[in-house]
């Protein structure tokens, strides 16, 4: 087989979805209808393939993101596990950042859930071509409509329904494919057994498959002539529901249950056919990207994917133009499992073993240096003060927590200046709790742990202008003198930190320039109020003076940071809370016990909608500050019937 002929072969996709939609109870089944493993795991019981770490068996839910490589139709799919909780968003950012396509899991009892969103909103950031199975409808109360409608209302997809339930709930026993318009049920071990239409579901099949050529014939209009015709081929449909998958213009679903073994061949099939194989030329010079690095008993093992050229064991460049890696061992890998490989064209995922890198390192030819777009980290939004129990701790500290930011580049690690603790930084509760408990199980460091602690941001409400002149004298040589005119201006919500220099005539050296934003960095790293980072303003850089003998890049660097603090305080400086977004799923009895516990917290109700006759959806925004322990609240205001998801909204003034 040719390497272009091997590249048409692959498919690089994941399963994103909210938590508990059944991502790892499907990876299982993909694995093993794929011939990789023989017998099916269980998330309950903690012996899934891609569920690996101690953490993931005792909570039952995926928390690190799990590659694994496997066949279907002469065709080698890399398929990535995904976390679906919020505070592990790190885990699906990065990975959707290398896939070329996903499958969409919905709950076809919940339809779009909010974790749902969010990561499609990533993968509409990447391009990222998908499609979807609704899942689970073999549950009570599952319903393919309404999951479909809600797709359209949440997601502002364009579903089309590419196959139909056999049955309902608990008489689920197979799927119409209104392509092929043949009735697909499964045997014992789920596999496709090929059947008729049942009589019964003629009607709804008729009207579901005009639904569907319709929507395919906006791509194709030979189409709508073929079904005048009465005369629609099979490969017809499916050539323009891959343009529509590839255009993202259409949306196609499936259906069916992981669990019971029900629709998996069918989505493995469209997955080979309708999703697109990765782009870049094996013959251009190597470009790859370092995407996830993890340590395990056997060292390092850096995850990457090629986008061009072919990665072998040699000496290859880092973008950044400043060092080289001596690549030693490539591995394909199978969850925890690692299989030797003796090169990676473009398109694949792979990992390299022992290598120096880390997380958004690119490798590259050495004599055509090339830098690929990093991974976008998210800013932590609680932290904790964590203590090292005894002396073998504290000397073991430092090195496990410099594993796990490589691991993990969403965690913090910040030291606090006056107390000397160390504080650990995170995406919520969750992942903190979990990294703590990493640091026992992986590398053998007991902590104690303090109460989680909001992490506030502060900013300013007004302009404000100083002129400082930063000046020491020394007993001999030269001393430091710097002067410097800023101006700080408030800036748009999640602008972060702007520097701008209206420097004119040479007033300050270009090379001394930085050197006054670097010193204004970090004197943002403490505002006034609390001593908070402080975001979201633009400093200008407007004039300044030098000394013919006493002027140098740290002269300007202190002038530089004595400004910002002298402006700041003089621009009505004010604390910034996270504000989460909150959706809770509560019985209908309950929703005004929930509402008032809500605005008890300084929490503000955005919307409240009717999921189905008994629950109510409310959505609301509410202070993170105001919601530790809120899981437990909430079980109690609603007889443990209550579930909801939270993630980060936005900053706003405390």
């Amino acid at each position: 087989m040719t390497r272009s002929n091997q590249q048409d072969r692959l498919r690089n996709f994941g399963i994103i979805a909210h938590v508990d939609a059944g991502k790892t109870t499907l990876t299982e089944r993909i694995l093993f209808h794929a011939g990789r493993i023989h017998r099916i795991g269980n998330v309950d019981a903690g012996t899934t393939t891609t569920d690996s770490r101690p953490e993931e068996k005792a909570k039952g839910i995926t928390i690190t993101a799990a590659a694994v490589t496997c066949a279907w139709r002469e065709h080698t799919l890399t398929l990535i596990d995904t976390p679906g909780h919020a505070d592990f968003t790190i885990e699906v950012e990065r990975s959707l950042r290398v896939l070329d396509g996903a499958v969409v899991l919905i709950d076809a009892v919940a339809g779009v859930e909010p974790q749902t969103e969010k990561v499609w909103r990533q993968a509409d950031r990447w391009r990222v071509p998908r499609i979807a199975f609704v899942n689970k409808l073999d549950r009570a109360g599952a319903d393919l409509r309404r999951s479909v409608e809600s797709m359209r209302e949440r997601l502002g997809a364009r579903p089309v329904v590419v196959t139909l339930p056999i049955g309902r709930e608990r008489e689920l026993e197979g799927v119409v494919d209104l392509v092929t318009l043949q009735a697909v049920r499964f045997d014992a071990d789920g596999r496709a057994v090929l059947d008729e239409v049942p009589r019964a579901m003629a009607d709804e099949v008729r009207e579901a498959r005009e639904s569907l050529i319709e929507a395919c014939a906006e791509l194709d209009e030979s189409l709508l002539g073929a079904w005048v015709a009465g005369d629609v081929r099979p490969e017809a449909l499916v050539a323009a529901l891959r343009a529509g998958t590839l255009q993202g213009s259409l949306l196609p679903t499936y259906c069916g249950s992981a669990l019971a073994n029900l629709g998996v061949p069918v989505l493995l099939d469209a997955i080979v056919e309708l999703l697109p194989a990765p782009e870049g030329s094996v013959e251009a010079p190597l470009a790859a990207l370092c995407f996830k690095v993890v340590h395990d008993a056997h060292g390092a093992l850096a995850w990457v994917r090629v986008y061009s050229g072919t990665l072998r064991s040699e000496l290859v460049g880092v973008g950044d133009g400043r060092r080289t890696v001596r690549v030693g061992r490539l591995a394909r890998l199978f969850a925890d499992r690692r299989e030797a490989a003796t090169e990676v064209v473009a398109g694949g995922i792979a990992a390299l073993v022992g290598a120096d890198v880390s997380t958004g390192d690119t490798l590259c030819d050495l004599e055509r240096r090339t830098l690929l777009e990093p991974i976008v980290v998210p800013e932590a939004v609680m932290r904790v003060a964590i203590e090292p129990r005894g002396r073998d701790d504290r000397d073991k500290l430092g090195r496990a927590l410099s594993r796990m930011r490589l691991e993990d580049p969403s965690l913090r690690v910040i030291e606090d200046p006056e107390t000397g603790q160390t504080m650990l930084g995170g995406m919520g509760e969750l992942h903190l709790e979990v990294s703590v408990s990493r640091l026992a199980s992986a590398h053998g460091v007991h902590v104690a742990v303090g109460e989680p602690k909001v992490a506030y941001r502060e900013t300013i409400t007004r302009a404000a202008e100083v002129s400082h002149l930063h000046k020491k004298q020394s007993g001999g040589g030269s001393g430091q003198w710097a002067r410097v005119v800023l101006r700080v201006e408030p800036a748009e919500p999640g602008a972060g930190l702007l520097f701008e220099s209206r420097v004119k005539g040479g007033a300050i050296p270009k090379e001394w320039i930085e050197p006054v934003f670097d010193g204004c960095r970090e004197a943002a790293s403490s505002g006034p109020v609390g001593g908070h980072p402080v975001v979201d303003l633009q400093v200008i850089l407007l004039d300044g003076e030098t000394h013919s003998n006493d002027s140098s890049e740290l002269a300007f660097a202190l002038a530089g940071r004595a400004a910002f603090r002298l402006a700041i305080a003089d621009a009505g400086a004010v604390l910034l809370e996270p504000l989460m977004l909150l959706e809770a799923r509560v019985p209908e009895a309950h929703v005004g016990d929930v509402i008032g516990d809500l605005a008890a917290r300084r929490g503000r109700v955005t919307a409240l909608e009717a999921e189905s006759p008994t629950v109510q959806i409310v959505r609301a925004e509410v202070p993170l500050a105001e919601l530790y322990g809120y899981a437990s609240r909430l079980g109690s205001l609603s007889h443990g019937r209550g579930t909801h998801h939270m993630e980060l909204a936005r900053y706003a003034t405390a």
